[in-house]
């Protein structure tokens, strides 16, 4: 098996932390929150094995990738442009994106802005999502009403960062789990969308009485050992730009996407369960779905080999 190495590269006038292995046409993998490439790791071998040079960047805030400090520096926008920065740097023209949770959403964007430069595209976990009517937060808190929503709670500087960082092991453990296809499947739903406002995010999960089989003690002690350094501000900045991004992106309303394209879903996600695909469905014209049965959120880390099998499948169709 091809082994995984690491460097630090300038795009987009930031450092970016990159884990890579094999040789051959490029993929690169974007996580979303709150990992790291890390998340990464039974996907890098895999797709080196198979003939790809697999890249996976710590997104900006994130691990050993700059962190800027102003919130707007997280827009969709800077995402992009770090992507597209990455490409550059790594002299390629054209690669194929595969994002999971907001790297799914920042693959989508690039397709859409840089069309040129994505050769075909792989969404794990979050489907296309048109451009909502209303600024997001704003249709947020009107569907959430006197519910807890936890985008909403992400908003606020320094509130979630006070209870995510009390305690960085039990926070990972905690959300690892309840989103994981290994928790009742009644949690995620009560926690994305059936508590009471004013709630807090960790403390209606229960402790789970071991980790779940995909999740090693290694795995969860490489995740708090970076969070505990960084925090988690870089990595809420985020969810604080949706609106901003609602106004920035305007241009895209309506845009179809006609790259070749992947939706990899788990069937225990609430993203898959309750998120309405048939918008996708309509805006991507060449797309193939594939739904995980019995996982949760955490798809490529919790059934490696299910989601290794459909990337390979997926880009021997498209890039041979």
């Amino acid at each position: 098996m091809a082994s995984i190495s690491h460097r630090i590269v300038q795009a987009n006038g930031i450092d970016l932390q990159l884990a890579e292995c094999g040789r051959g046409p490029a993929v690169v993998l974007l996580h979303g929150f709150p990992e790291l490439w890390y998340s990464w790791r039974h996907q890098l071998p895999a797709l080196a094995d198979a003939g790809y040079h697999a890249v996976a960047p710590d997104l900006r805030g994130y691990g050993q990738s700059a962190a800027p400090a102003a919130t707007e520096d997280y827009a969709m926008t800077c995402m992009v442009g770090d992507v597209i920065g990455l490409l550059d740097t790594l002299g390629e023209e054209q690669v194929v994106l595969v994002g999971h949770d907001w790297g799914a959403n920042i693959a989508w964007a690039c397709v859409q802005l840089h069309p040129d430069r994505v050769r075909a595209v792989v969404a794990l976990s979050v489907p296309f999502q048109p451009r909502p009517p209303e600024p997001p937060t704003q249709l947020m808190r009107r569907v959430a009403a006197d519910r807890f929503n936890w985008v909403l709670y992400f908003q606020q500087p320094g509130v979630a960062e006070a209870e995510l960082q009390a305690d960085v092991a039990r926070t990972f453990r905690l959300v690892l789990y309840a989103l994981s296809g290994d928790a009742p499947s009644n949690l995620a739903p009560r926690l994305l969308g059936g508590l009471p406002a004013g709630s807090g995010l960790l403390d209606p999960i229960p402790e789970p009485e071991r980790l779940p089989q995909w999740l090693s003690d290694a795995d969860l002690d490489y995740y708090v050992a970076a969070f505990e350094r960084t925090g988690f501000t870089g990595a809420l900045n985020r969810y604080r730009n949706l609106d901003r991004d609602w106004a920035d992106l305007a241009s895209l309303d309506g845009v179809i996407i006609e790259h070749p394209a992947q939706f990899v879903g788990g069937e225990r996600d609430t993203a898959t369960r309750f998120v309405d695909r048939r918008p996708m469905e309509q805006a991507v014209t060449s797309l193939r779905s594939c739904i995980v049965p019995g996982c949760g959120h955490w798809v490529q880390q919790e059934h490696p080999r299910a989601v290794n099998d459909e990337l390979v499948s997926f880009l021997h169709a498209w890039t041979r």
